[in-house]
């Protein structure tokens, strides 16, 4: 078998294939969880706290100098820190959400017994009778 019909045949398996979707969808859905929190979440929060933006939260370590290029603005910017965290948190709930919903799926599923076997037909429960009878004699 040759290197590209093995490669092939992993590619063509399913869960690579949901693998990628899965990795597709969660960076899509990391773009709708930033807007969530930079432009719906974020305004109120500031606008409770007198209008701050946090994503311009900083403290200055080094200001930067116009007159030299050399120098750079050196801060630490822990209200851009908290905005991510605050992405974190949206996200770990949906994917809470998501894994307790297909728990409560499972135990559903689990508990629920399954179907027993349903009786064979007449005809049928007869030739099993007439096969166990035949059985018999020959033993």
């Amino acid at each position: 078998m040759s290197i590209f019909s093995e490669f092939r045949e992993f590619i063509a398996r399913g869960n690579v294939i949901d693998l990628a979707v899965g990795v597709i969808v969660g960076a899509a859905f990391n773009d709708i969880v930033k807007s969530l929190v930079d432009n719906v979440v974020m305004p109120p929060i500031g606008m409770v706290l007198s209008g701050i933006d946090f994503a311009h939260l900083q403290w200055v370590l080094r200001a930067d100098d116009p007159l030299t290029k050399a120098n750079e603005l050196v801060a630490i910017q822990y209200g851009l820190f908290f905005n991510t965290l605050i992405k974190f948190l949206i996200v770990a709930w949906v994917v809470f959400l998501l894994v307790k919903g297909v728990n409560a799926i499972r135990r559903k599923d689990a508990a629920t017994p399954p179907d027993e076997k349903p009786a064979p037909p007449p005809q049928e429960q007869l030739l099993i009778e007439i096969r166990d009878l035949l059985k018999g004699r020959q033993a």
